[in-house]
């Protein structure tokens, strides 16, 4: 696989995953609506992301080197998350209701935004599992080129983040509306489903 190729899955897979409707991206969105602290939000949810791709990519590598029974159980064990968690999106799209209001609450101060960004990142285990885990057992299938694939994830969560965070405003009346919602889910769902078959593709 060249270089081109370890960025791009990298950086497809990990938009992917954030891209799922979650507490965290809600959080983000209506802070952009709002218009408060979004630099601030947006780069905690960033570089929180960046050091959990760094630790999944290198950790998991270097056992992954000593024991390959893990490669090929994470291998699979990515392609059952990813199967389940694209259907879920593709159920999501077809039956679920996702609105979004940005409600009346008073402005919070920068210390407290910090602290409640920090909490919807770190408290939230499908980090642990989306960009640790599930990152880093993909990232074993690029072998040299696995740090390449580990940046083009980091750069989807930034590109990510701050487009989400400050093109909130713009957004907000299109993600008012359900069908925009559906329309999200379904594209989460097919990419999911398809980079989980292409993990055990040749396995």
């Amino acid at each position: 696989m060249n270089s081109f190729n370890a960025f791009f899955s990298g950086f497809s897979l990990g938009l992917s995953l954030i891209l799922a409707i979650g507490a965290q991206n809600a959080f983000v969105l209506k802070q952009g609506i709002k218009k408060q602290h979004v630099f601030l939000v947006c780069t905690i949810c960033a570089l929180s992301d960046a050091v959990l791709i760094f630790v999944g990519v290198s950790g998991f590598g270097y056992v992954v080197e000593r024991y390959q029974v893990i490669k090929t159980a994470a291998l699979w064990g990515g392609f059952v998350f990813l199967s389940i968690y694209g259907l879920r999106s593709l159920y999501s799209a077809f039956s679920a209701s996702h609105t979004l209001t940005s409600g009346d609450e008073e402005a919070r101060g920068a210390a407290k935004t910090a602290l409640l960004t920090l909490a919807f990142t770190w408290l939230n285990p499908h980090v642990y599992l989306d960009t640790a885990l599930l990152l880093g057992s993909v990232s074993t299938k690029f072998g040299e080129r696995a740090g390449l694939f580990g940046v083009g994830a980091m750069c989807a969560s930034f590109a990510f983040f701050f487009s989400l965070g400050y093109g909130a405003r713009f957004l907000a009346p299109l993600f008012q509306k359900l069908a925009a919602w559906k329309i999200l889910e379904f594209f989460v769902g097919v990419t999911m489903i398809t980079l989980g078959a292409m993990l055990v593709i040749g396995e």
